[in-house]
């Protein structure tokens, strides 16, 4: 009897621990499952935001990657800039898709629109690589605009190291178009060091050099 006794103590402690717990408890496994749930929800909609801002992303470089866009094709590659910046700002898609909005822009021989496009990716973009190369076609759009000052400017507010040579380069073309050739051959000096020592392309730098008359043009 006693063991009995025992058992139905047991049992009625149970039952009344589930009447004071089992509510809560069936909550929180409710709310745990739906935290679950939701977090699958979430990486299933980011991968479909990806995938769908990849495809666009891919439709918008064979459109840039054309000899000439047709009006019908310059229209259809800024409808896809538009989506892709709108609907997944902030990812490099976005980014990417800035530097071609740039370029088709400077195709159409709208430097203004150009202009917009990188100093917009300069202020957003939180990807310092893509900074510095979008500040670097800025300061050539300026300089081919006719602003070398604003140029030199936009060049000297930094890019990343692996953009050094290329940096140099173009604060040599700058330098070259305010007159100030002296500065210009240091310029392209470094940037033929620069692509020495850090094999970074940069085409042309010699001929440039040897284009100012430098008795030392080389290193």
């Amino acid at each position: 009897m006693a063991e009995l006794q025992t058992e139905e103590e047991q049992l009625e402690a149970i039952k009344r621990w589930w009447k004071a717990n089992g509510t809560s408890l069936i909550a929180g496994v409710v709310i745990a499952a739906a935290g679950v749930f939701g977090w699958k929800a979430w990486q299933s909609y980011q991968a479909n935001q990806a995938e769908a801002a990849s495809m666009r992303y891919q439709q918008l470089l064979s459109l840039a990657g054309q000899d000439e866009l047709e009006a019908d094709a310059m229209a259809q590659a800024q409808q896809l800039i538009g989506e892709i910046q709108d609907e997944h700002g902030g990812t490099l898609y976005a980014d990417l898709s800035a530097l071609l909005q740039a370029r088709l822009a400077i195709a159409d021989g709208n430097h203004a629109a150009a202009m917009d496009a990188l100093q917009g990716l300069i202020e957003r973009t939180e990807r310092p690589y893509l900074q510095g190369l979008a500040r670097l076609r800025l300061a050539r759009v300026q300089l081919a605009d006719g602003n070398p000052d604003k140029a030199l400017a936009t060049l000297e507010a930094g890019v990343p190291d692996a953009l050094s040579a290329q940096q140099a380069n173009t604060r040599g073309d700058i330098l070259v178009a305010l007159g100030r050739e002296g500065e210009a051959r240091d310029a392209y000096r470094n940037a033929l060091r620069l692509v020495q020592e850090g094999g970074q392309p940069v085409p042309g730098v010699q001929l440039k050099l040897d284009n100012l008359g430098a008795e030392d043009a080389t290193l």
